[in-house]
């Protein structure tokens, strides 16, 4: 079991598979990209489904989410999934993704053992897509929605962050596409970890807005929190249901007394948190020979060190090192 101070048990793991994007989304990373992680420094196949072994025979993890970067650029992807696909206890297991290359992989995958998927779509016009992300790539990202529902990658969800002055105006009509194509609509307050340190708390697009916007066009009833457990999401039923529409308010309305999660890099760092700045190294533990009990020992050591909160609401708060790419998340 991974339980940390505060009482608080870990049962979903997100595993970067690599810190590598074809996109350059303004709130993650700079145009020319980052310096990427070099190979050798990268897990091994191998490696992750070793680790993530662990987790699910002697850690307690029920659930894990392949993220990225970019997940679909992973060479070795969808032989991942059917060897996770094949543990005891077998993981619940989904994928973030921006989208791209899911027309061509996402049937695939599903016969691999994925359960589902996560699209990152910001707004319904191309041209605001390439102004957000620096490519023209918008109709692939379509074109992956349909392909990952029709091969029953469902149910798709796809999270959207809203941006000042560029896609702000459009969470009415994107729940109106969503709920027409039966896809599952998040919005996601922009958070503070963009590889160029240029978040503002004040430029935030924020819960509290987008709902007001959503309830222009919609009526909206609260899901409970008996329903939402330990998601990140706070969801609404739409017009009565059964549809739904989530907001995941971490800036605002963080959810950190009930995180259940744990967050494995591409090279091999366990973090407790998104915005932690403390990693704990399990690359350099497989890579000496060490047993599994002593990973799942050092696994364990690292949680129980959880702070209670991210600590967005403090004044003195400082920006992880790390971009979100290279994170996962």
């Amino acid at each position: 079991m991974l339980i940390d101070t505060y009482g608080r048990v870990a049962t979903d793991l997100r595993v970067s598979l690599t810190d590598r994007c074809n996109l350059r989304c303004t709130y993650c990373m700079p145009e020319e990209g980052l310096q990427w992680l070099a190979k050798p420094d990268l897990l091994t196949d191998d490696e992750i489904v070793r680790l993530i072994d662990i987790a699910v025979s002697s850690l307690g993890i029920e659930e894990v989410r392949f993220t990225g970067g970019e997940p679909l650029l992973r060479p070795g992807l969808v032989g991942i999934v059917e060897r996770v696909a094949a543990l005891t206890p077998r993981p619940r297991m989904s994928l973030t993704t921006n989208g791209i290359g899911l027309g061509r992989t996402a049937t695939a995958l599903e016969a691999a053992g994925l359960d589902r998927v996560n699209v990152s779509l910001d707004t319904l016009r191309p041209d605001v897509f390439k102004t957000l992300t620096r490519r023209d790539r918008h109709r692939d990202v379509l074109d992956g929605l349909r392909a990952a529902h029709d091969a029953g990658l469902t149910p798709v969800k796809v999270n959207t962050v809203l941006m000042p002055g560029l896609n702000d105006d459009e969470a009415p009509d994107l729940l109106a596409w969503a709920l027409e194509h039966d896809y599952e609509l998040r919005f996601i307050e922009q958070m503070p970890l963009d590889a160029q340190h240029g978040w503002k708390r004040d430029d935030m697009v924020t819960a509290g807005d987008i709902l007001a916007s959503l309830r222009t066009r919609f009526d909206l009833t609260p899901e409970g929190q008996d329903e939402r457990g330990a998601a990140p999401a706070e969801r609404w039923l739409v017009d009565g249901g059964p549809q739904r529409v989530g907001v995941i308010a971490s800036v605002t309305r963080p959810f950190c007394a009930a995180c259940d999660r744990t967050r494995l890099t591409a090279d091999g760092q366990i973090r407790t948190c998104l915005f932690a700045r403390e990693e704990t190294d399990l690359r350099e533990a497989l890579r000496s020979g060490a047993p599994d009990e002593e990973i799942a020992r050092r696994w364990r050591l690292a949680m129980w060190g959880k702070k209670a909160g991210a600590g967005l609401d403090d004044p003195s708060f400082v920006q992880p090192d790390r971009p979100m790419s290279a994170i996962g998340g």
